[in-house]
Protein backbone atom coordinates (compact mmCIF):
# COMPACT_ATOMS: atom_id res chain seq x y z
CA UNK A 1 0.00 0.00 0.00
CA UNK A 2 1.34 3.28 -0.82
CA UNK A 3 1.73 6.00 1.81
CA UNK A 4 -0.14 9.09 1.79
CA UNK A 5 1.81 12.10 -0.28
CA UNK A 6 1.13 14.18 2.34
CA UNK A 7 3.24 11.73 4.54
CA UNK A 8 5.91 11.61 1.67
CA UNK A 9 6.29 15.32 1.65
CA UNK A 10 7.06 15.31 5.42
CA UNK A 11 9.72 12.90 5.30
CA UNK A 12 11.30 14.30 2.17
CA UNK A 13 11.36 17.82 4.03
CA UNK A 14 12.39 16.38 7.46
CA UNK A 15 15.19 14.54 5.77
CA UNK A 16 15.84 17.87 4.10
CA UNK A 17 16.04 19.36 7.29
CA UNK A 18 18.36 17.03 9.04
CA UNK A 19 20.65 17.24 6.01
CA UNK A 20 21.21 21.01 6.01
CA UNK A 21 21.64 20.64 10.13
CA UNK A 22 24.48 18.23 9.26
CA UNK A 23 26.34 20.71 6.62
CA UNK A 24 25.53 23.95 8.78
CA UNK A 25 29.01 24.33 10.19
CA UNK A 26 30.26 24.33 6.84
CA UNK A 27 27.54 26.03 4.80
CA UNK A 28 27.50 28.75 7.67
CA UNK A 29 31.28 29.22 7.18
CA UNK A 30 31.55 29.50 3.46
CA UNK A 31 28.65 31.92 3.61
CA UNK A 32 30.30 33.93 5.98
CA UNK A 33 33.68 33.91 4.09
CA UNK A 34 31.54 34.75 0.89
CA UNK A 35 29.74 37.21 2.65
CA UNK A 36 32.93 39.18 3.75
CA UNK A 37 34.69 38.98 0.68
CA UNK A 38 32.02 40.68 -1.00
CA UNK A 39 31.88 43.70 2.05
CA UNK A 40 35.63 43.96 1.49
CA UNK A 41 35.80 44.44 -2.11
CA UNK A 42 33.25 47.44 -1.55
CA UNK A 43 35.18 48.98 0.58
CA UNK A 44 38.57 48.42 -1.03
CA UNK A 45 37.01 50.32 -3.77
CA UNK A 46 35.75 52.63 -1.62
CA UNK A 47 36.43 56.87 -1.22
CA UNK A 48 37.71 56.77 1.98
CA UNK A 49 41.12 55.27 0.47
CA UNK A 50 43.61 56.75 -1.31
CA UNK A 51 45.52 56.38 -4.45
CA UNK A 52 48.69 55.84 -2.16
CA UNK A 53 46.86 52.79 -0.34
CA UNK A 54 45.56 51.49 -3.63
CA UNK A 55 49.42 51.56 -4.73
CA UNK A 56 50.40 49.25 -1.92
CA UNK A 57 47.37 46.76 -2.70
CA UNK A 58 49.65 44.38 -5.05
CA UNK A 59 52.34 44.17 -2.04
CA UNK A 60 49.58 43.88 1.34
CA UNK A 61 46.50 41.87 -0.28
CA UNK A 62 44.27 43.41 2.62
CA UNK A 63 41.37 40.85 1.01
CA UNK A 64 43.30 37.58 1.33
CA UNK A 65 44.97 38.48 4.30
CA UNK A 66 41.74 39.60 6.38
CA UNK A 67 40.04 36.38 4.84
CA UNK A 68 43.03 34.32 6.52
CA UNK A 69 43.19 35.25 9.31
CA UNK A 70 38.96 35.19 9.09
CA UNK A 71 37.86 38.14 10.05
CA UNK A 72 33.72 38.74 9.69
CA UNK A 73 31.18 41.45 10.15
CA UNK A 74 30.42 40.68 13.59
CA UNK A 75 34.40 40.48 14.95
CA UNK A 76 35.51 41.88 18.18
CA UNK A 77 39.09 42.93 16.39
CA UNK A 78 42.41 44.89 18.20
CA UNK A 79 44.72 46.06 15.41
CA UNK A 80 47.87 46.94 17.49
CA UNK A 81 49.68 50.25 16.57
CA UNK A 82 47.69 51.18 13.45
CA UNK A 83 49.92 53.55 12.42
CA UNK A 84 48.63 55.99 9.51
CA UNK A 85 45.50 53.99 9.51
CA UNK A 86 46.19 51.87 6.70
CA UNK A 87 43.92 48.58 7.90
CA UNK A 88 41.62 51.32 9.92
CA UNK A 89 40.36 52.25 6.51
CA UNK A 90 39.34 48.44 5.73
CA UNK A 91 38.63 46.95 8.98
CA UNK A 92 36.34 49.78 10.64
CA UNK A 93 33.78 49.80 7.79
CA UNK A 94 33.96 45.94 7.61
CA UNK A 95 33.01 45.65 11.64
CA UNK A 96 31.00 48.92 12.05
CA UNK A 97 27.66 47.75 12.57
CA UNK A 98 27.88 44.57 14.06
CA UNK A 99 31.27 44.12 15.39
CA UNK A 100 33.81 46.42 16.79
CA UNK A 101 37.29 47.75 16.03
CA UNK A 102 40.03 48.97 18.75
CA UNK A 103 42.68 50.54 17.65
CA UNK A 104 45.80 50.46 19.89
CA UNK A 105 48.11 53.32 19.98
CA UNK A 106 51.68 53.64 20.63
CA UNK A 107 51.02 55.75 23.97
CA UNK A 108 51.59 59.21 23.71
CA UNK A 109 55.00 60.72 23.86
CA UNK A 110 55.14 64.60 24.55
CA UNK A 111 58.93 64.38 24.19
CA UNK A 112 58.57 62.76 20.45
CA UNK A 113 57.25 65.28 17.77
CA UNK A 114 57.15 62.06 15.54
CA UNK A 115 55.13 60.19 17.33
CA UNK A 116 52.35 63.06 18.96
CA UNK A 117 52.24 63.65 14.72
CA UNK A 118 51.33 60.37 13.97
CA UNK A 119 48.55 60.36 16.73
CA UNK A 120 47.14 63.60 15.41
CA UNK A 121 47.11 62.48 11.85
CA UNK A 122 45.72 59.21 12.92
CA UNK A 123 43.02 61.42 15.15
CA UNK A 124 42.15 63.85 12.26
CA UNK A 125 41.99 60.34 9.79
CA UNK A 126 39.39 59.24 12.65
CA UNK A 127 37.45 62.75 12.98
CA UNK A 128 36.98 62.87 9.06
CA UNK A 129 34.71 60.06 8.10
CA UNK A 130 32.21 59.81 11.42
CA UNK A 131 30.19 57.52 9.14
CA UNK A 132 33.09 54.98 9.03
CA UNK A 133 35.21 55.50 11.71
CA UNK A 134 32.69 56.67 14.39
CA UNK A 135 32.59 53.77 16.02
CA UNK A 136 36.49 53.03 16.72
CA UNK A 137 37.57 52.99 19.90
CA UNK A 138 41.03 54.38 20.55
CA UNK A 139 43.32 52.62 23.23
CA UNK A 140 47.29 52.72 24.45
CA UNK A 141 49.07 49.73 23.72
CA UNK A 142 52.74 49.70 25.35
CA UNK A 143 55.04 46.94 24.47
CA UNK A 144 56.44 46.19 27.86
CA UNK A 145 53.40 44.98 29.56
CA UNK A 146 49.96 46.04 30.96
CA UNK A 147 45.92 45.89 29.85
CA UNK A 148 44.95 47.87 26.58
CA UNK A 149 41.98 46.42 26.88
CA UNK A 150 39.92 43.90 29.60
CA UNK A 151 41.36 40.15 29.18
CA UNK A 152 39.17 38.04 27.03
CA UNK A 153 37.39 41.37 24.99
CA UNK A 154 38.50 40.64 21.52
CA UNK A 155 37.80 37.75 19.05
CA UNK A 156 40.51 38.94 16.66
CA UNK A 157 44.16 40.50 17.55
CA UNK A 158 46.07 42.16 14.30
CA UNK A 159 49.46 43.04 13.82
CA UNK A 160 50.99 44.01 10.82
CA UNK A 161 54.58 45.31 10.87
CA UNK A 162 55.06 45.27 14.96
CA UNK A 163 57.29 42.70 16.12
CA UNK A 164 60.31 43.87 14.77
CA UNK A 165 59.96 46.75 16.71
CA UNK A 166 59.06 45.39 19.88
CA UNK A 167 62.31 43.19 19.24
CA UNK A 168 64.26 46.56 18.98
CA UNK A 169 62.57 47.92 21.82
CA UNK A 170 63.68 44.49 23.76
CA UNK A 171 60.14 44.00 24.69
CA UNK A 172 58.51 41.80 22.27
CA UNK A 173 57.69 38.63 24.86
CA UNK A 174 55.63 41.52 26.67
CA UNK A 175 53.74 42.72 23.98
CA UNK A 176 52.23 38.88 22.79
CA UNK A 177 51.85 38.39 26.42
CA UNK A 178 49.48 41.55 26.43
CA UNK A 179 47.87 40.13 23.16
CA UNK A 180 47.10 36.92 24.96
CA UNK A 181 45.41 38.54 27.51
CA UNK A 182 43.22 40.60 25.53
CA UNK A 183 41.94 37.66 23.10
CA UNK A 184 38.98 35.85 23.67
CA UNK A 185 39.74 31.23 24.22
CA UNK A 186 39.76 30.50 20.16
CA UNK A 187 40.51 33.84 19.72
CA UNK A 188 42.86 34.58 16.39
CA UNK A 189 46.26 36.43 16.74
CA UNK A 190 47.06 37.32 12.82
CA UNK A 191 50.64 37.95 12.73
CA UNK A 192 52.49 39.87 9.52
CA UNK A 193 56.03 40.79 9.19
CA UNK A 194 59.20 41.48 7.55
CA UNK A 195 60.67 37.61 6.61
CA UNK A 196 64.20 37.47 7.59
CA UNK A 197 66.63 35.23 6.15
CA UNK A 198 66.30 31.55 7.28
CA UNK A 199 70.57 30.77 6.31
CA UNK A 200 71.32 33.70 9.22
CA UNK A 201 71.47 34.06 12.78
CA UNK A 202 68.26 35.97 14.27
CA UNK A 203 69.05 39.24 15.59
CA UNK A 204 67.10 39.55 19.01
CA UNK A 205 66.91 43.32 18.01
CA UNK A 206 66.12 42.64 14.48
CA UNK A 207 68.31 46.05 13.77
CA UNK A 208 67.43 45.00 9.88
CA UNK A 209 63.54 45.10 10.33
CA UNK A 210 64.17 41.21 9.57
CA UNK A 211 62.50 38.67 11.91
CA UNK A 212 63.31 34.59 11.08
CA UNK A 213 59.96 33.48 10.67
CA UNK A 214 60.84 30.00 12.51
CA UNK A 215 62.06 32.55 15.48
CA UNK A 216 58.73 34.69 15.18
CA UNK A 217 56.77 31.24 15.44
CA UNK A 218 58.74 30.20 18.81
CA UNK A 219 58.61 34.02 20.07
CA UNK A 220 54.51 33.82 19.90
CA UNK A 221 53.97 30.07 21.20
CA UNK A 222 56.16 30.77 23.57
CA UNK A 223 53.23 33.16 25.52
CA UNK A 224 50.85 29.85 25.17
CA UNK A 225 49.56 30.65 21.26
CA UNK A 226 48.77 27.48 18.79
CA UNK A 227 49.88 27.96 15.30
CA UNK A 228 47.55 26.90 12.74
CA UNK A 229 47.63 28.22 9.32
CA UNK A 230 50.75 30.21 7.55
CA UNK A 231 49.97 31.72 4.37
CA UNK A 232 52.49 32.89 1.32
CA UNK A 233 49.92 35.86 0.28
CA UNK A 234 52.43 38.74 1.54
CA UNK A 235 55.79 36.84 -0.02
CA UNK A 236 57.87 38.36 -2.33
CA UNK A 237 61.11 36.06 -4.06
CA UNK A 238 62.46 39.58 -4.94
CA UNK A 239 63.24 40.79 -1.39
CA UNK A 240 67.19 40.07 -0.90
CA UNK A 241 67.45 41.43 2.32
CA UNK A 242 70.49 42.73 2.66
CA UNK A 243 70.48 46.12 2.34
CA UNK A 244 72.35 48.90 3.57
CA UNK A 245 69.99 50.21 6.02
CA UNK A 246 67.81 46.75 6.51
CA UNK A 247 63.94 46.59 5.13
CA UNK A 248 63.73 50.05 5.40
CA UNK A 249 65.46 51.23 1.84
CA UNK A 250 62.62 49.26 0.08
CA UNK A 251 59.31 51.07 -0.41
CA UNK A 252 57.00 52.67 1.34
CA UNK A 253 60.08 54.00 3.65
CA UNK A 254 62.83 54.38 0.74
CA UNK A 255 65.26 55.18 3.23
CA UNK A 256 68.56 56.06 1.31
CA UNK A 257 66.77 58.51 -0.98
CA UNK A 258 67.89 58.76 -4.36
CA UNK A 259 70.13 56.03 -4.61
CA UNK A 260 69.35 52.91 -6.08
CA UNK A 261 65.62 54.22 -5.72
CA UNK A 262 64.71 52.22 -9.22
CA UNK A 263 65.94 49.33 -8.01
CA UNK A 264 63.66 49.43 -4.91
CA UNK A 265 60.90 50.53 -6.76
CA UNK A 266 61.26 46.96 -8.68
CA UNK A 267 61.38 45.28 -6.00
CA UNK A 268 58.47 46.49 -3.89
CA UNK A 269 57.63 46.21 -0.45
CA UNK A 270 59.16 43.38 1.74
CA UNK A 271 59.00 39.42 1.66
CA UNK A 272 56.12 38.86 4.52
CA UNK A 273 55.47 36.52 6.59
CA UNK A 274 51.59 35.96 7.39
CA UNK A 275 50.62 33.72 10.33
CA UNK A 276 47.72 32.54 12.24
CA UNK A 277 47.71 32.06 15.59
CA UNK A 278 44.53 30.83 18.52
CA UNK A 279 44.52 31.51 21.78
CA UNK A 280 43.80 27.19 23.48
CA UNK A 281 40.09 27.15 24.35
CA UNK A 282 36.88 27.68 23.19
CA UNK A 283 34.39 30.92 22.54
Amino acid sequence: MRPPLKLVASVVALGCVLSCVALLPGCVTNSGRDSTAKALDGILAGNQRTVADHATDPYRHPKETLLFFGIRPNSRVLEVWPQAGWYTKIIAPLVRARGRYLAAVIPPDPGSRFLTARLAGYQRLLASRPDLYGGVKVVTFSPDGGDAVPSGSVDVALSFGDLHEWMALGDAPQAVDTIYRALTPGGVFGVVDNRGDPSLPQDPRAKNGYVRQDYAIRLIEAAGFRLVATSEVNANQKDTKNYPCGVWALPPDYRLGSIDRAKYEAIGESDRFTLKFVKPGKH
